[in-house]
């Protein structure tokens, strides 16, 4: 479970059968705060790295912006590979199986075109706060 503002614009990109991924950076801040004895610790960030699939990745192309606020559920994925000189790199991905939007939307909010959508779930809290999305368990094959 994470918390975190989107980095960049998410890539989508659509694979066999018109398949959705998106992906996206999300940026976590740890707040600095100061120890007893006047030590100063800084804010750390951490970058990570979200897949989303199918109709979460659906609604991430359409409402999803840099700088937004989101909250993800998903599970850690590990993957390793050889870049060109050769070099074994390691790559952490959460691969999400629940988004909620956290960042306010304006009045005229696209709540409405998300909830004609088969297959999601969306449950504002009010107009200006969040939506939770998620998938049914029948749009995962997996």
């Amino acid at each position: 479970m994470l918390i975190g503002n989107v980095g960049q614009e998410p890539e989508v990109r659509y694979v066999e059968q018109g398949v959705a991924v998106a992906r996206l950076r999300l940026a976590t801040t740890e707040r600095g705060y100061t120890l007893q004895n006047g030590t100063q610790v800084p804010d750390r960030t951490d970058w990570h790295n979200v897949i989303l699939w199918r109709k979460l990745a659906e609604i991430v192309e359409k409402y999803v912006h840099k700088g937004d606020k989101l909250y993800v559920e998903g599970r850690l994925r590990y993957t390793s590979y050889d870049d060109k000189q050769g070099q074994r790199r390691y790559v952490t991905e959460i691969w999400a199986d629940n988004m909620e939007m956290l960042s306010p939307r304006p009045v005229s909010s696209p709540t409405a075109a998300m909830a004609s959508e088969p297959d999601v779930q969306v449950q504002p809290a009010s107009a200006q706060q969040s939506h939770v999305v998620s998938t049914s368990d029948e749009a995962v094959p997996f």
